[in-house]
């Protein structure tokens, strides 16, 4: 039975005002927050060790940044951006020429980092589908200025934009950027109707999470014969929405307009039900057993105090 072993990164915090995130909320009360990154390690029969680093985080020069993104961070002060990605894979001696995949959750600027540190031309980086459009310009959203995006964000020749899942009368489509060789597709893995086996081993799925923004994903990694973990993005923010006792959000901004940290309220909502049903009755890991799954939520203050008091930041692990 393969696995994978995954390690946290620390790669900066944010301070949210919890208005923006949870309904009923405190309008006053603000939590400084982690944004998340994880290094998932494969190792095939041969011993070929493969690399994914599961987002980059907050950007270790804020001024890097395009004015409208600096703009949004002075409202999310205070923010931290050291240790940024690179330095936390140099805590367990491993550097960016080691790494094999970027791949982002989704493109918010919290969870994109340094994408140009990677300069490797055997590294790949891997957008769910929809991403894309968004970075061109070709989507728009109106959502809230944490919804702005760059278009030189990634090298197009070395991007992996995955497959738009198919539909009950469509297939799968194909993605407009680079193809990875391995032709990538989606299938149903119960309870998500789309799911990519990336290594073909049944070790790590990238599963299809829509409603907080195009193109988010997240990564179920089985760790043991007996326990996953689902790396959850930006599913929800605040742990109270995944226990059932807030909803989400939704603001106006100063012109009026109606804004909303999801793009999709009620699709978020459905992905938030899909998480806490493996969460709550594990994963069928085959044979009729039930795995135990460990949900991580990008921003989970409490499970990063928790996890950095454990050791499970790298080079530990979950």
């Amino acid at each position: 039975m393969a696995t994978v072993s995954v390690h946290a990164l620390s790669t900066g915090s944010i301070t949210l005002p919890e208005r923006f995130f949870i309904s009923p909320a405190d309008q006053e009360a603000k939590h400084t927050v982690p944004s998340l990154s994880f290094l998932i390690q494969h190792h095939s029969p041969d011993g070929k060790a493969t690399r994914i680093v599961f987002d980059l985080g907050i950007r270790r020069d804020l001024s890097l940044y395009p004015t409208p993104l600096q703009k949004h961070c002075d409202g999310r002060q205070p923010i931290t951006n050291d240790p940024d990605a690179v330095a936390s894979l140099a805590k367990g001696n491993l550097s960016v020429d080691d790494i094999d995949y970027v791949m982002f959750s989704h493109v918010h600027y919290d969870h994109v980092g340094m994408p140009r540190d990677f300069t490797n031309p055997k590294t790949r980086f891997v957008v769910g589908p929809g991403a894309a459009d968004l970075l061109s310009g070709k989507t728009k959203l109106n959502n809230g200025s944490h919804s702005f995006f760059e278009a030189d964000l990634l090298p197009l020749d070395q991007t992996i934009e995955l497959p738009t899942p198919p539909t009950e009368s469509q297939s799968s489509q194909p993605s407009s950027l680079f193809s990875d060789e391995r032709n990538l597709s989606w299938q149903p893995l119960s309870p998500f109707p789309h799911a990519i086996d990336f290594f073909g081993d049944a070790s790590c799925y990238v599963v299809n999470a829509p409603g907080h923004l195009p193109g988010h994903i997240n990564l179920l990694c089985r760790i043991s014969p007996s326990k996953y973990v689902f790396l959850a993005g930006d599913t929800c923010h605040d742990i109270r929405l995944f226990r059932g006792e807030r909803d989400i959000a939704t603001w106006q901004d100063d012109t009026g307009k109606h804004c909303c940290i999801h793009a999709d309220i009620p699709m978020a909502k459905e992905t938030i039900s899909r998480a806490k049903q493996i969460h709550d009755n594990g994963f069928d890991a085959g044979e009729g057993e039930k795995a135990e799954v460990e949900v991580v939520f990008a921003h989970n203050w409490e499970w990063d105090a928790d996890a950095k008091e454990k050791g499970r930041f790298w080079p530990g692990s979950l």
